[in-house]
């Protein structure tokens, strides 16, 4: 499994658990975190395979994904659920993404400095074999550059008003909003809990 979707032990112990849950009601886990905290919170980022996962869709993976980590009891404290969609600017963790996201901009972060950078902002060119393709500029030249997956620490889509636009547009062919009921944006660029069902302490 990518670091990307699952950092820590228990990040991934958690992962193993709710990942197959998660799969059997259609949809794909992308991101699972267990945060610190007075009260911990894991949070979990689920989509469709071909995106548009909505509220009713967050608040159904809630109520599976509840029901086996009370059997399986994983973490000791007591914590709140958080399931929602990866949002607009969505964090890119799988390798398969950054073929979905070809000709956006992103931020990429790699674990080792990469020709004594760590950080990279440029426009996504797909992957080749185990590598991700991100166009920079350097010196004032568009450069290609390869970035081995497993190299990767933090990968995610840069908020642009096209972006904003292009989900907009693909949540509406999927019918994940309805446009007569649509008023703004603000919610969409809050951050990345856009579609969050209500968080469940357990």
């Amino acid at each position: 499994m990518s670091d990307l979707i699952a950092k820590t032990a228990i990040d991934r112990r958690l992962a193993d658990i709710v990942g197959p849950v998660i799969e059997g009601l259609g949809f794909e886990l992308v991101r699972i975190r267990l945060m610190g905290g007075k009260t911990r919170t894991l949070q979990i980022m689920a989509d469709k395979p071909d995106g548009g996962i909505d509220v009713d869709d967050c608040g159904a993976i809630s109520t599976a994904v509840s029901l086996v980590l009370d059997v399986e009891d994983p973490v000791e404290d007591q914590y709140i659920l958080e399931v929602s969609s990866p949002g607009i600017d969505r964090p890119l963790t799988r390798i398969k993404d950054f073929d979905a996201w070809r000709g956006w901009e992103a931020r990429v972060e790699t674990t080792e400095l990469i020709d004594g950078r760590r950080r990279f902002k440029g426009t996504l060119q797909g992957t080749e074999g185990d590598e991700v393709l991100i166009e920079i500029e350097e010196g004032g030249e568009m450069l290609t550059v390869g970035l081995k997956f497993e190299w990767l620490s933090d990968a995610k889509l840069i908020l642009t008003e096209e972006l904003i636009t292009e989900m907009l547009r693909q949540r509406k062919v999927s019918g994940a909003i309805d446009e007569t009921k649509f008023d703004a944006i603000e919610d969409e660029t809050a951050g990345d809990e856009d579609d969050a069902a209500e968080p469940t302490k357990h």
